[in-house]
């Protein structure tokens, strides 16, 4: 097998609701995604995939959509007033954790044609989650 990653930065906001801990208030994070493709045979150019190809389909639709964005879960509170003051709002139908977020990348990845096994997308320097697609189900 042979795989290649592209890494991304990206800022983001959230707050999770029915939460007890600190993150239910609003707060931001410095986000780095990792995005792995794998395939089993290199293409006709000895390559996996082009890294501008992830650059241009998934950074591309990061920073449109997450980038410098409050991401919210639809029916949190503030969506209407952050709407109403014109604030980039992305809203999610179930709480943004980072977890959501890897998911979330993942599946877009996954739509643009790229044979993604798995996004980790790092919160802080320290903390991270991924999403990597059971083996049973991955296109390899």
């Amino acid at each position: 097998m042979y795989s290649v990653t592209k890494i991304i930065d990206f800022c983001y906001g959230h707050r999770l609701l029915d939460y007890d801990g600190i993150c239910r208030h609003p707060h931001g994070h410095n986000a780095v995604a990792e995005i792995e493709v794998r395939i089993g045979q290199l293409d006709s150019r000895n390559m996996v995939c082009d890294f501008s190809d992830i650059k241009r389909s998934v950074k591309g639709w990061i920073d449109k959509e997450l980038d410098h964005k409050m991401l919210l879960r639809h029916d949190d509170p503030l969506v209407k007033p952050l709407q109403q003051l014109g604030e980039p709002v992305y809203l999610l139908d179930s709480n943004p954790t980072v977890e959501r977020i890897a998911r979330l990348i993942y599946d877009h990845a996954s739509e643009q044609g790229l044979q993604v096994v798995r996004v980790k997308v790092w919160e802080t320097p320290t903390s991270f989650a991924e999403y990597v697609k059971s083996e049973a189900t991955r296109k390899i």
